[in-house]
């Protein structure tokens, strides 16, 4: 049995039956590769021997009895893959965009908390012989990094390689724990440890100490100019969010963003976030929703081998304004290039704790009822939202990969909603990709390809500029 950390618990207590706290992902496979053709079998197999080398998906979280403490894991007594691992046909012809109402679907429904928080489907039927694997898992059990170190297990480097060995110990399941002794153990464990919360507390006063003093300028040599949660502009991103999900997804070329942004002197993050702002643009102007001032975007931020506070996430936050009104590439690219410097220098001079420390020292049930009360309509549709949307940017494999034989052809991520921001977009960089993820709330945002194709257009705007820039047009 093992207690989940603050952060990690966090993200259980923001769950409501609209605010799903999953993430989801696509591998698309080329089963050409695969020994002695495509089987479904063969995947299940190849899960089912490595379960051992990815301990979260027979771990099961049970709640304490009125919130004394964070839940616990225990190894599920019950643990059946049949009930994680399913096989779906997609509708004739089986397009890109069949896939799309698949994954939506599947996106729009929330983790059984009785089980382990995660599901894969298997999707056939595509009309160009490729393989979807859909995964998706709980956030309180995965984040960035360790999203990819579970990939990596599951991944090979060649079609034929061979499989781990088997583990030194057959596994253990745990008995389910009565609500006395989980009880029980979560008051032995503040008596135990008093001083958790002060650490905490301690902690995060000093975070903001610094934050507030890098935001003022006080005692330091320049005052930043930062954006900040709730200083967005209300559209029609930003109402409040339904259980209904939709994706869209597609790939541009990681050379393109190298080029440009070796070109204007910035960072890839940097030419991620301008095309994704000039996707938005569009996107807002076509629907007479343009506003009048900066989109503001979270832009989660990876504090793995940093942070004092141990748990699964290991994730802070930074917030960067994006432009609805600037025309000149050169200098929108500037602009985001010194609003993302203005963030970090922000996010280090809080420290890598502070999220994970207010996660922390807040009561579960007073979390918990926070954000059930922030996801009633009539509260978060008339406060304005904490950001637009967010924005991710997370580092993929540079060489092929494959799984069971099959070679993974893409690898299309889609984050969670937060109440509030009825988008997410987050891009992986996959070999000689970047694969762009975008999932909304349908009833907000139903026309994301339309997002999806901006970002490609801009991308390809950018990379027009960037040749014009350095004469190589």
């Amino acid at each position: 049995m093992q207690r989940l950390s603050g952060m990690d618990a966090s993200f259980l207590y923001m769950e409501t039956p609209t605010r799903h706290m999953h993430v989801s992902g696509v591998l698309m496979l080329d089963p050409s590769t695969m020994a002695g053709g495509y089987s479904f079998e063969a995947i299940k197999d190849l899960i089912a021997s490595r379960l051992h080398l990815m301990p979260m998906l027979r771990r099961r979280a049970v709640e304490v009895p009125l919130g004394v403490d964070h839940p616990v894991w225990i190894e599920d007594p019950d643990f059946n893959l049949d009930l994680h691992l399913h096989r779906v046909t997609v509708h004739p012809p089986g397009t890109r965009a069949a896939l799309a109402e698949v994954v939506s679907d599947i996106a729009s429904r929330p983790l059984d908390r009785g089980l382990p928080l995660w599901e894969m489907d298997v999707v056939e039927g595509l009309d160009d012989g490729t393989i979807a694997l859909v995964s998706k898992l709980h956030h309180a059990c995965i984040d960035g990094v360790t999203g990819a170190d579970m990939m990596a297990h599951l991944l090979d480097l060649e079609p034929d390689a061979e499989g781990p060995p088997p583990p030194d110990e057959p596994w253990t399941p745990d008995a389910v724990p009565s609500d006395l002794s989980l009880y029980a153990s979560a008051v032995v464990a503040r008596v135990t440890d008093p001083l958790r919360g002060v650490r905490a507390a301690r902690r995060a006063a000093g975070s903001l100490f610094e934050m507030a003093r890098g935001m003022t300028g006080i005692g330091t040599d320049q005052k930043l100019n930062v954006a900040l949660p709730f200083s967005g502009p209300r559209t029609i991103l930003n109402t409040p969010v339904t259980a209904n999900r939709v994706v869209a997804f597609g790939a541009v070329l990681l050379d393109d963003l190298k080029f440009i942004k070796s070109t204007f002197g910035t960072t890839v993050n940097d030419v991620v976030l301008v095309a994704s702002a000039m996707a938005l643009r569009n996107y807002l102007a076509d629907h007479d929703d343009l506003p009048d001032r900066p989109l503001i975007a979270a832009v989660p931020v990876s504090v793995h081998g940093q942070s004092e506070v141990e748990g699964i996430n290991q994730v802070s936050n930074m917030f960067v304004r994006l432009p609805m009104d600037r025309d000149d590439v050169a200098e929108h690219l500037e602009h985001i290039h010194q609003e993302t410097k203005d963030a970090k220098a922000v996010h280090n001079a809080m420290g890598v704790d502070l999220i994970q420390d207010m996660a922390q020292i807040t009561p579960p049930g007073v979390y918990n009822l926070a954000m059930r009360l922030y996801s009633n309509p009539r509260i978060s549709g008339a406060l304005p939202p904490v950001q637009n949307l967010v924005i991710s940017n997370v580092p993929g494999p540079p060489i092929p990969l494959y799984i069971a034989g099959a070679q993974v052809k893409g690898i299309y991520p889609f984050g969670p909603l937060i109440e509030g921001s009825g988008i997410n977009i987050t891009v992986l960089s996959n070999m000689g990709n970047v694969d762009i993820g975008v999932i909304a709330c349908g009833d907000t945002v139903p026309d994301v390809w339309d997002i999806v194709d901006g970002f490609a257009a801009a991308v390809a705007e950018l990379k027009k500029a960037a040749e014009e820039q350095s004469g190589h047009a």
